[in-house]
């Protein structure tokens, strides 16, 4: 059986490069640390490091077991910090994930019921990429996570998606541009057009309105970067330049910006978010947070006139 005494072992052995330095770090003495890993790797049937004159490194088997052991410590971990929370405090613990979009419209309402239970939420907000990884490592327990055109959302089986909304992209352009009388703009119209991007190249909406331009057959051209939605609407009444803004971040009041919003007329330019948790989660908050967050979503989609997504199995 394995344990995880032998888990940490490795963990050690692969940080530290050597058994003796594993030893110091994990307060054991070396023939102890020897002991735990030639136990594992009996267990394995195969030699999770290479041995040499200047310490150890991890084999092929060594790296493919390092990230389990990793995220069964972590999860560990995790555990007794919510005992000992629940204990001292009395008070349960979920570890929620968001992007900065979503979170701003769907979690609100939903934190607030849980804290109607008696549940403190812990909040991590990030970009995908650090959403993902916390969902992934077991950093958290439920993650609002998105996919978009070009970009499915690619994790692992034992993690089930719960979709929420699809959140279209739409053109922010000046209310006197010649293409805002157009109900929907043609993607191909604005081969020419000045594009307010991201601060990063990751940003998604960028890579969302790239994917849909090389499906036109052209690059945008971009004038100037931001990620402050305020200053993006003020460059586009300007008529500095044309954006992308994801519905969610609209607040109604455009049009009194000299602002005028568009579908865009192309390939379909959405992203679906979606509540992300292990199949195997147990925890009655996480369930509870989905939930109440499936209800806010339905608010919103009725509150554009559409109905949600249908929910994955």
């Amino acid at each position: 059986m394995l344990e995880l005494r032998q888990f940490q072992v490795l963990r050690a052995v692969a940080r530290e490069g050597s058994l003796a330095a594993a030893a110091r770090s994990l307060h054991h003495s070396q023939p102890t640390v020897a002991h735990h890993l030639a136990a594992i790797e009996s267990h394995f049937g195969a030699p999770l490091v290479h041995r040499g004159p200047r310490g150890v490194r991890l084999t092929e088997v060594g790296r493919l077991v390092l990230p389990h052991a990793e995220a069964v410590l972590g999860r560990v971990g995790l555990v007794e910090q919510e005992v000992r929370t629940l204990i001292e405090q009395g008070t349960k613990t979920l570890r929620a994930a968001t992007f900065p979009t979503a979170g701003a419209l769907l979690l609100p309402p939903a934190l607030r019921q849980l804290a109607r239970e008696g549940v403190k939420v812990s909040l991590v907000e990030g970009e995908l990429p650090t959403v993902v990884e916390a969902l992934r490592t077991g950093g958290v327990q439920i993650a609002l996570v998105y996919s978009q055109p070009g970009e499915p959302l690619d994790l692992d089986e034992e993690f089930v998606l719960h979709p929420l909304l699809d959140d279209p992209l739409l053109l922010a352009l000046p209310a006197d541009h010649p293409l805002a009388a157009l109900d929907r703009v043609p993607l191909a119209r604005l081969r020419d057009a000045g594009w307010i991007m991201g601060a990063s190249d990751w940003d998604p909406c960028d890579r969302v309105l790239t994917w849909a331009c090389a499906q036109q057959g052209f690059e945008p051209v971009r004038v100037m970067r931001t990620d402050d939605y305020g200053m993006l609407k003020g460059f586009v009444a300007a008529g500095i330049a044309v954006a992308l803004i994801p519905r969610l971040a609209l607040t109604g009041h455009e049009a009194e910006l000299d602002i005028a919003v568009r579908p865009v007329d192309g390939p379909p330019l959405a992203r679906r978010i979606s509540a992300a948790m292990l199949r195997s989660t147990v925890s009655d908050s996480a369930h509870t947070l989905r939930e109440a967050l499936a209800a806010q979503a339905r608010r919103i989609t009725e509150a554009w006139g559409e109905s949600p997504p249908e929910s994955s199995s």
